[in-house]
């Protein structure tokens, strides 16, 4: 039985769940976590859960827009993932985001609540995002220092072997599929030095031979059209897939 009574996620679009379910109901890796953590409190109250997290979030505004009401809900675990969509803006500083997320957990460490922070994904396959590369490695070396620090448990996505598959992946190759954040759930259920409920939760899919090199231009360039250029006009306009959100789950509301 696990000794968690009330979590509340904080992030971006990766802990809204965007692209698993309908956008109107997204599940996601924390709210399948939340199920997962509710089913080992079989003889306990059920968990209570919330998720705060909005797409397109920087790191400072989870923590400036999403921290405080996160502590006005009184959790005993809270989840604090983003820093990615800092680290695709040009000049972006990993040793500053890193510093923003370490007080954070020693704000909540601080209270007594239990952490669990993420590294970024290894972004080493992607065509473009892996000239980020070097930034994702030092602000992930960061994040694992300072949990260590202060006693946060850290969900390892860039060694997670099965991510490095892009059938894992949705078509803009930056959202997990509703499989990626089933496996990222089991995931963290092992950061938080719990039992995964398959052994097999992170073993790579069987291999599938590769497109050939038309196809995979095709692939690139469709992609190019329908996600790289939305993102950059986005960008330029100052606007953000975030823009006018609210909360999908604002309240913890019993899990069962």
């Amino acid at each position: 039985m696990t000794a968690w009574t009330r979590m509340v996620s904080l992030g971006d679009s990766f802990t809204e769940g965007l692209h698993d379910g309908d956008d109107d109901a997204l599940v996601g890796w924390a709210d399948r976590l939340a199920v997962h953590l509710d089913r080992r409190r079989p003889d306990g109250p059920p968990l209570e859960y919330a998720n705060l997290a909005i797409r397109g979030r920087l790191l400072g505004q989870i923590i400036e827009e999403q921290l405080p009401r996160a502590l006005d809900l009184e959790p005993d675990l809270v989840t604090l993932c983003g820093g990615g969509n800092d680290l695709l803006r040009p000049g972006a500083d990993p040793d500053a985001l890193a510093a923003l997320l370490e007080a954070a957990v020693v704000d909540l460490r601080g209270r007594g609540i239990d952490v669990l922070v993420q590294t970024l994904v290894d972004p080493r396959d992607s065509p473009v995002i892996r000239l980020q590369r070097p930034r994702y490695g030092v602000f992930n070396t960061s994040v694992w220092s300072l949990a260590q620090r202060h006693g946060a448990h850290v969900l390892d996505l860039w060694g997670m072997r099965s991510l490095r598959d892009w059938r894992m992946w949705s078509s803009d190759r930056i959202h997990l599929t509703p499989e990626g954040h089933a496996r990222v759930a089991q995931g963290a259920l092992v950061a938080l030095h719990l039992d995964p409920d398959t052994p097999d939760w992170d073993d790579p899919l069987a291999p599938l031979p590769h497109p050939p090199r038309v196809e995979w231009l095709r692939a690139n360039a469709r992609w190019a059209r329908e996600h790289g250029l939305p993102w950059v006009r986005r960008r330029l306009r100052g606007e953000s897939s975030g823009d006018g959100r609210l909360p999908k789950r604002p309240l913890p509301l019993p899990v069962r």
